[in-house]
């Protein structure tokens, strides 16, 4: 999955000997995306070779693309975002035009009309 925001938080890192003797490190952060009527905050992890791989500042817009995972423990669930990929928005930049589609092959279907902005609004057909 993918979700794009602003950093609004980056947690200082964390790490230790798992019981197996083996060493992990985590970063966490929190995206807030202002897509649709209300913010929502998503805090999400990067675990592993990913904190390495993957250092945000706060205030920066990324797209985070991350996995699911949820795991029980003493009859609760928690849900890790353990993200393994983030794009950084350069202020200032154009986007590179997107390219032309290519031509659908024959017996192939077009794809459907795109919903209308909105969301309450009936289908129009």
């Amino acid at each position: 999955m993918e979700i794009k925001g602003t950093i609004i938080a980056a947690l200082p890192e964390t790490s230790g000997i798992s019981k197996a003797g083996n060493q992990w490190k985590k970063k966490e952060y929190v995206l807030e995306n202002t897509d649709g009527q209300f913010p929502r905050k998503v805090a999400f992890t990067c675990f592993g070779d990913n904190a390495d791989k993957i250092n945000l500042q706060v205030g920066q817009v990324a797209t985070v693309y991350f996995d699911i995972e949820s795991r029980e423990y003493n009859g609760r669930w928690y849900t890790d975002l353990r993200a393994w990929r983030a794009d950084v928005e350069v202020p200032g930049t154009q986007s590179a035009p997107a390219a032309a589609p290519a031509a659908p092959l024959a017996g192939t279907v077009p794809p459907p009309p795109a919903m209308p902005a909105g969301g309450d609004e009936e289908f129009p057909f």
